[in-house]
């Protein structure tokens, strides 16, 4: 059974939380003790219906507030597949909130509200979700009950969001009428929408395929582990452990480790302790080369006829994360799936205004929540892609050593 990650994104009071909630609660996808606290927590409504936003908005502050500040993460699986749900806020100082939660992504909803159509906030986290290259994208037009399920509001909404996704390139964008605070349309298509003929939100997330967003042409492995046991019976094992990020691996592969650049070829794959002809995305295995080589943690094994770029200078998008500015010449740690290196950003060569995508003048330095392109120098050559061609070999971090903080989220070009 495979897993979706999907984010539910939108302006505040869009309904995201209720949205999350009510997938769980009509899903049968929250434990009895939970929907007791939850239970109590709304008697004080006036009209003694449960508030299933209180499922998601776990943080007081949240609830004194009635808004999502953190992201929230739920579980919950179906026959056909299981879901990791992630909540992002809405308000526009917590861009750093979406982005994280966005970044493991395969799908993204993201909420209109129906009385108010495409907002600031729905280009916003529509232009974050065509930066992380989000493969799939489902705006769900929500409060329909509010404008009396008119079919008019909602094609009126489609046509002015397929204009945006058409600027910002977005691919498989679908579209669905919904009441999340009534249930309708999320696990079964609700009779108040005859003019709607496609599936319910919960159908669409169980049929989304995913496998087909898995890059199986660049094969990338970076490794994680060196195994050498040295004991008596296992003098000779050296195995190198890791996951298939992308492409796949058999016996007799011609092979390269980046950055160093030595070559040889693939003599065994192991997958669970037991030998295999082939490996691909996303499985978890060892590989064994035919030469003893000198192999360590962070380098990555790739085929010989298809590279990865091997720089000490990169560019890179940014969603600066950190309380503190970012100060050109300022110093970190870059991490890429396994390879660590230190790094000082050169210079900013711009500022990408999120609402908009024009490009802005450099600034002095980037703050919180900023969007800014960079120029990064490695202490050592790092292996990687651009973000758009292969995601998960083009998204790195940025590190404040003294304090280990992730304080940069970066898309390399």
């Amino acid at each position: 059974m495979d897993i979706l990650r999907f984010i539910t994104a939108g302006s505040v009071d869009d309904g995201k939380s209720t949205l999350i909630g009510r997938l769980l609660y009509d899903s049968k996808s929250i434990l009895i003790d939970q929907l007791a606290a939850i239970e109590k927590q709304s008697r004080n409504k006036e009209d003694g219906e449960i508030d299933l936003a209180l499922l998601t908005d776990g943080l007081r502050a949240e609830r004194e507030q009635g808004i999502t500040i953190d992201v929230a993460y739920k579980y919950f699986s179906t026959p056909k597949r299981k879901f990791i749900i992630a909540d992002a806020p809405g308000h526009i100082q917590y861009t750093r909130n979406m982005v994280t939660g966005a970044s493991n992504s395969d799908l993204a909803i993201i909420l209109v509200d129906a009385r108010n159509g495409v907002v600031e906030q729905t280009r916003r986290h529509s232009i974050i979700a065509g930066l992380l290259n989000l493969p799939h994208i489902i705006i769900a037009i929500n409060k329909m009950d509010l404008v009396n399920n008119s079919q008019d509001v909602y094609n009126n909404i489609v046509i002015e969001y397929a204009a945006v996704a058409a600027s910002l390139g977005l691919k498989n964008v679908q579209y669905i009428p919904i009441s999340a605070i009534n249930g309708d349309n999320i696990v079964d298509k609700s009779d108040n929408f005859p003019w709607y003929e496609g599936d319910s939100l919960l159908t669409i997330l169980e049929n989304v395929p995913v496998a087909n967003d898995i890059n199986y042409d660049d094969a990338r492995f970076p490794v994680q582990y060196v195994i050498r046991p040295q004991t008596p019976e296992l003098h000779d094992y050296r195995g190198y452990a890791g996951k298939v990020i992308s492409g796949e691996y058999q016996i007799g592969d011609q092979i390269t480790v980046q950055p160093t650049g030595l070559i040889s070829t693939i003599s065994k794959i192991e997958i669970g302790g037991k030998e295999v002809e082939r490996a691909f995305a996303p499985q978890s295995v060892v590989l064994h080369l035919s030469d003893d080589i000198d192999v360590s943690r962070g380098d990555m094994i790739v085929q010989q006829n298809n590279q990865p770029t091997v720089q000490n200078e990169l560019e890179a998008l940014i969603c600066w994360m950190g309380n503190k500015p970012l100060i050109p010449g300022n110093k970190y740690l870059l991490q890429i799936n396994s390879r660590v290196v230190k790094a000082v950003v050169k210079a900013i060569d711009y500022k990408l205004d999120v609402n908009s995508l024009l490009q802005e003048p450099a600034p002095e330095q980037a703050v919180l929540n900023d969007i800014i392109k960079v120029t990064i120098k490695t202490a050592s050559p790092v292996p990687y892609d651009s973000y758009k061609k292969l995601r998960v070999n083009g998204g790195a971090i940025l590190i404040y050593e003294k304090k280990n903080v992730t304080v940069g989220a970066c898309m390399i070009q």
